[in-house]
């Protein structure tokens, strides 16, 4: 994956409009700043093999990557093999390899096709795979290699996701931004930015930074959670609890008008009864699930999208909206 592009013919708002504020432990470590990677990736030799290779990996797991200049699928691979070991902030290192330049330490290796991959832990190779796999897979063989070990970047996400659902969407803002300026193609930092933003009901800035995407970006599955949360923090916006309220009181006037069921389930998620609301939405859907072209169902989605697949709602309500839908 590139760096998040923006297209110079769209809105290009940075998500560093506003002065950056001191984070103190919530900043993203410095292990993931440039400077303190610079040694994660070098490129090596057969005679400085055993001290760039085995010797580190006692302590450092070491990937290996053996390439050739005129490998096209190895000008592929070698780049995402360098984002994800930088994103790993220290906890791995790389080394590549030129076979033209050492072919008897690839036959050694028994390396019979370019790229091939290695993965050494405590001065012994423990895996390794051949071709350009995708980023996803790559980022398996990196993990499984770490270990339970956990990346400066992965814990930086996690003290703004945290902070947004604890309701300090600026707070969050920041903690974004500061993981998306260490790394530009990290699309969840982006995305998360614009949840914090949505949350600050600041929708337009939300908008202008989704509109100077590109459409591969925005077509990610982070960007589109992302715009699920801004669509609903959006709808929801202005409702409090006495508007809720009169929306209960026309649902059980009507048990079975969808709109009215609609409107509170609305209010309802606004106000952070998100189990309430989808409750709502299940019977809109089980009363007339075409309503309004499957609103019901798709508002659904929406939330499902916003509170992430592995939220024990989520995963209640999407086994709930099945049986409905297939009964």
């Amino acid at each position: 994956m590139n760096d998040i592009i923006l297209d110079p013919n769209k809105s290009a708002n940075a998500p560093t409009d506003k002065p950056a504020l001191d984070l103190g432990p919530t900043q993203v470590p410095a292990a993931t700043t440039p400077s303190a990677t610079a040694d994660v990736i070098k490129e090596s030799d057969t005679d400085h093999f055993v001290q760039d290779v085995i010797e580190v990996s006692q302590h450092t797991p070491v990937i290996v990557d053996f390439w050739a200049p005129w490998c096209g699928p190895c000008k592929t691979l070698g780049p995402m093999l360098e984002k994800l070991v930088k994103r790993a902030g220290g906890l791995i290192k790389m080394v590549k390899i030129n076979v033209d330049e050492n072919q008897g330490l690839a036959g050694q290796l028994r390396v019979q096709s370019v790229p091939t991959v290695f993965a050494f832990k405590d001065g012994r190779p423990v895996d390794a795979f051949a071709g350009a796999l995708p980023e996803s897979q790559i980022q398996t063989f990196i993990d499984k290699l770490i270990g339970d070990a956990k990346p400066p970047i992965e814990a930086a996400m996690e003290q703004a996701q945290a902070a947004l659902k604890a309701g300090d969407a600026e707070a969050a803002e920041n903690m974004f931004t500061a993981v998306l300026s260490q790394d530009a193609s990290f699309v969840p930092a982006f995305a998360g930015i614009v949840r914090a933003i949505a949350a600050q009901g600041d929708f337009e800035r939300a908008r202008e930074m989704l509109d100077s995407l590109d459409a591969k970006t925005l077509a990610s599955s982070d960007v589109q959670q992302a715009l699920s949360a801004l669509d609903l923090a959006e709808q929801g916006a202005g409702a409090d609890q006495s508007q809720t309220t009169e929306l209960q009181a026309a649902v059980d006037r009507k048990p079975k008008d969808p709109e009215a069921r609609f409107d509170l389930a609305q209010a309802l998620f606004t106000l952070g009864q998100h189990e309430a609301a989808v409750d709502n939405l299940l019977e809109l859907v089980r009363i007339d699930r075409e309503w309004n072209e499957q609103a019901g169902r798709k508002q659904l989605i929406k939330i499902f999208d916003t509170l992430g697949p592995t939220d024990p709602l989520t995963i209640d309500a999407r086994q709930r909206l099945a049986a409905v839908l297939f009964s």
